[in-house]
């Protein structure tokens, strides 16, 4: 895979179905007319291109409509009794206040007969009925690149810390009201809440009023605060909901309470959750010596118990939770980012929770699948009674579009490959011979009967190709355009990347994932406004064209994908500048939420596919561009790739100069900077150079190695060498190391990892340091590190804490920190540690046998650069024990094959390790020499 691919995959992430109009329009522009603009000082050729689109939106928008202006807000929006009513209940939950004169009802509910004006339009007054075009509200993604926000909407920028919700807690910062539910002046009070998990149970047939019988369940995997409902008999009920039952263990475990209750009324399906009425006794503490700290924070506990009761009657278990997930997310993203969407959107979703529940279900189930087509017929689901009437109300509110045999729009060729794709291959067989009468067809597979079919829609041999199709289909659905956009914007602005979807929801709730307990503390903004936002989805948009395109072996629009990002980059402010808003300085860590960022991801993977063409004066212009204009640790990378470049050019004596002069470069480090010293001492013999550098003597410093041989298998090129181990099994060179290492080369116990043990071993040592309470660090309730922690803000903004933490193990206290990290946090998520790779006994070994002050020598180097030295480690870790086994020592070994030879980086970190003195060296494996005759 080309370099910088994979980074570009992660930072694309889920692909949107449908680039927006506007990017489309950008990517098919004449280059030349983009590489002239570019040139004009503006700050991106985009904005000019986007805004050439919304003329052709709006000139979709003339269209005549009957609107009515909302008595409340003012908004214009179509006067049908669906949209009027949804409009109403959004707007009067809001409160929003109208600024201008108010109407009367008899007004409002007569609409007169007008033109959609320009100056908004309501949400729900999309016109659904075109296949080829999205709703007219496309002026509201329009990105212009040259909008600036003034002072007074600027200090908006930074916001308090309690705007960020806790990330363990899977509801929304509004808490609910509690009732007036004490002990106080009473030993006894009454909980309303539900047995959850009745289809897992055993089959008791209930009655109302029966008395249950709360017990806990310690031994349960999957939740160790559960809590088992059962009748008096101790027949299996269900459970008590998750997240009450995490605040009501603890006062049970320490017999703070005795619960009992009885069922309340009966579901109408056995299976779903049963309301019941629950009885909580509070116990004299002096008679059954609960814990003092229980003691003194039963209150706290007590109300928070009763707050998880009321958003158990605002969020009944009977809602599926996939659906409650889906509403959370978005009530999550309204609350932390409204400013970045304009009434129009904010309105459109909103009125996703006036849809009926049907409705709302059947959109998160078609939103989550692939799609983007799918047959009416074919969609089944339990807890959808009517998926017919759910889709109307959702194409009347926006939200679906219907494509139905009596439709007469022609659809576009895009659409109607998708559309194909939903046709058996029987089905397409069929229609081929019904089309196509006078012509042979001899293809059998699915892949080219659609080929065949499509092309002779294109050509026009199968006019009635769409209505045949849809009458033998039915209707089919998509999600629309603009509710696929502004939800996929949604839900990245929620998990802050665009690998994580609804999914890491459904993990949590299920208790496959747990993530670690950490505080959102989001002091600044990450969009401070939708100028900002826009730009970076755009970028987003681009580079995952430029993945398709390398998918698609479509040089042309991989070209035209670079050539707008250097346009950008050309044009675009200093990278230090675009973190600076009317004075406001964000972290420099939100870099990554830039369209500067994406678009210098995108030139790299670039530089990589012109290399691979030999087309080195391209890869050299770009490198120099970036170069010039952005400071961080990817300048040793680029300027690497400048200086050998350079020499394919025959440049050398330039090459050289670019070498020393990154070699100077604080942001050239690791492996980066120790190519460049090897080049360096290359490139610059006499008469380029008389004079050895300072480095020279660390550069050339020798190795250690040690050569084994082994009984290879296959030596072909490209091929993976294999050998025969020492027990008479085929194996790699790696685990050939591993047992000579364990028998002739002195008894050595170990394990094959590279750096993933080594990372385990810094996430579990440094645990505190990393989830520690730094602002703007945590702004989602899903992470698994900090932001910072690629940068040299991780160890800026902890640098006492990790100093503390590094004296702590250079005290011999790692091990004990390792056992009490494993114990608290097995199983949650944290970047670099692998649970389940790494055995507790294997880690304490290694960190048993290892000097106290080497390990905390590698963890300083991690916590100072962790993207530069979190890879490249060596492949082995071995350890033994002394024969008093009071101590023990540990060996670093990277194992080569006959034909590998060391990366800068593997040479890198074996001089780092060496000179913080570990065992460190090479195992060459060699073919065993054939025997002569």
């Amino acid at each position: 895979m080309l370099r910088g691919r994979e980074s570009l995959i992660r930072l694309v992430g889920k692909r949107r179905r449908a680039i927006s109009p506007a990017v489309a329009q950008l990517l098919n522009q004449n280059p030349s007319s983009s590489s002239a603009a570019s040139t004009s000082g503006s700050k991106s050729v985009i904005g000019k291109d986007l805004a050439g689109a919304e003329g052709t939106n709006k000139v979709e928008e003339e269209r005549e409509v009957g609107l009515v202006s909302c008595p409340v807000c003012g908004a214009s929006i179509r006067g049908t009794d669906y949209n009027v009513n949804s409009h109403l209940d959004i707007c009067l939950k809001r409160g929003t206040k109208r600024k201008l004169s108010q109407q009367t009802l008899l007004q409002f509910m007569s609409p007169p007969s007008c033109k959609r004006g320009g100056n908004g339009i309501g949400v729900n007054s999309l016109d659904m009925d075109l296949v080829n075009a999205d709703p007219p509200t496309n002026e509201c993604i329009l990105y212009t690149s040259s909008c600036a926000s003034s002072l007074e909407e600027n200090h908006e920028d930074l916001i308090s810390v309690d705007e960020c919700s806790s990330p363990r807690n899977s509801e929304t910062r509004d808490a609910p009201v509690l009732p007036e539910t004490s002990f106080e002046g009473n030993s006894s009070t009454v909980l309303d809440t539900y047995i959850v998990g009745r289809k897992f149970c055993d089959n008791v047939e209930l009655e109302q009023d029966t008395q249950i019988i709360l017990t806990r369940d310690t031994q349960n995997v999957k939740d160790s605060n559960a809590i088992k409902v059962t009748s008096t008999r101790l027949e299996m009920l269900g459970y008590l909901p998750r997240e009450l039952s995490k605040c009501l263990a603890p006062l049970l475990d320490y017999n703070c309470i005795d619960c009992e209750g009885r069922v309340a009324s009966l579901p109408l399906n056995p299976q779903d959750a049963v309301p019941i009425k629950l009885s909580c006794h509070k116990k004299d503490y002096s008679e059954h010596g609960t814990n003092s700290a229980i003691q003194k924070d039963f209150s706290s506990l007590w109300k928070t118990v009763l707050m998880e009761v009321e958003r158990g009657k605002q969020h009944p278990p009977n809602v599926p939770r996939y659906q409650q997930n889906f509403n959370l997310l978005i009530e999550d993203v309204m609350r932390n980012h409204s400013h970045l969407f304009t009434d129009k959107e904010i309105l459109f979703i909103g009125s996703f929770k006036s849809l009926s529940d049907a409705a709302q279900r059947l959109f998160i189930r078609l939103y989550t699948r692939k799609g983007p087509w799918f047959r009416m017929s074919k969609i089944s689901y339990p807890e959808i009674t009517d998926p017919p009437t759910a889709a109307e109300e959702l194409k009347e509110a926006g939200y679906l579009y219907l494509l139905q045999p009596s439709d007469n729009m022609k659809v576009q060729e895009c659409d109607m490959e998708n559309i194909l794709g939903l046709l058996t291959v029987a089905e397409l067989r069929e229609t081929l011979k019904t089309e196509l009468l006078k012509e042979r067809i001899n293809c059998t597979c699915r892949k080219e009967l659609l080929k065949c079919l499509l092309s002779a829609y294109k050509s026009g041999n199968c006019r009635n190709l769409q209505k045949r199709i849809t009458e033998r289909m039915g209707t089919c659905v998509r999600i629309a355009h603009f509710a696929d956009e502004l939800l996929w914007r949604v839900q990245r602005l929620f998990f802050l990347n665009g690998e994580q979807d609804l999914s890491a929801f459904l993990l949590v709730d299920i208790g496959v994932t747990k993530y670690p307990n950490y505080v959102c503390d989001a002091s600044h903004r990450i969009f401070s406004d939708r100028c900002h936002l826009l730009e970076y989805e755009e970028a987003i948009q681009v580079a995952q064209v430029m993945d398709e395109s390398l998918e698609k072996n479509n040089m042309k629009m991989v070209e035209r994908c670079i050539e707008i990002s250097e346009n950008y980059i050309c044009s675009a402010p200093m990278e230090e500048t675009s973190l600076i808003s009317a004075c406001v300085f964000k972290p420099r860590f939100f870099s990554c939420f830039t369209a500067w960022w994406v678009y210098t991801k995108v030139l790299t993977l670039g530089v990589s596919v012109y290399e691979r063409e030999r087309r080195y004066e391209d890869a050299i212009r770009i490198l120099k561009s970036l170069l010039q204009r952005t400071r961080d640790s990817r300048r040793g990378y680029w300027t690497l790739r400048l200086s050998v470049n350079l020499e394919h050019m025959g440049y050398f004596n330039e090459s050289l100069l670019v070498a020393e002069e990154g070699i100077g470069d604080p942001w050239v480090r690791a492996g980066s900077k120790m190519a460049l010293q090897r080049r360096v001492l290359r490139l610059g013999k006499p008469p380029r150079r008389w004079k050895l550098p300072s480095f020279a003597e660390s550069v050339r410093q020798n190795i250690p190695e040690v050569n084994i041989v082994g009984r290879p298998v296959n030596g072909g090129v490209g091929e993976k060498n294999l050998f025969y181990g020492y027990n008479g099994e085929l194996c790699g060179v790696e685990e050939l190391a591993l047992q000579y290492f364990a028998e002739e080369g002195g008894g050595w116990h170990g394990v094959h990892s590279e750096s993933g043990i080594w990372m385990t071993i810094f996430g579990l040592l440094m645990w505190d340091v990393i989830f520690s309470d730094v602002p703007n660090a945590f702004c989602s309730k899903f992470q698994t590190g900090p932001l910072d922690l690629d940068t040299d803000d991780f160890y800026e903004s902890r640098k006492d804490l990790i100093e503390s933490q590094l004296n702590k193990i250079q005290g011999g206290m790692a091990e004990e920190i390792l056992i009490t990290c494993w114990e608290l946090h097995y199983g949650e998520l944290c970047r670099g540690v692998n649970w389940e790779r790494h055995s507790l006994s294997d880690l304490r070994a290694a960190v048993f046998c290892m000097k106290a002050r080497s390990l905390a020598s590698i963890c300083h180097h991690l916590a100072l650069d962790y993207r530069s030295w979190s890879s490249g480690m060596p492949d082995l870790l071995l350890w033994r024990f002394y024969a008093n086994s009071t101590c023990g020592e540990v060996k670093l070994v990277e194992v080569k094959g006959p034909r590998d030879r060391l990366s800068e980086q593997q040479r890198a970190w074996i001089l780092v390790l060496m000179d913080c003195g570990f065992n460190a060296e090479v195992c060459k494996v060699s073919p065993a020499p054939k025997a002569q005759d």
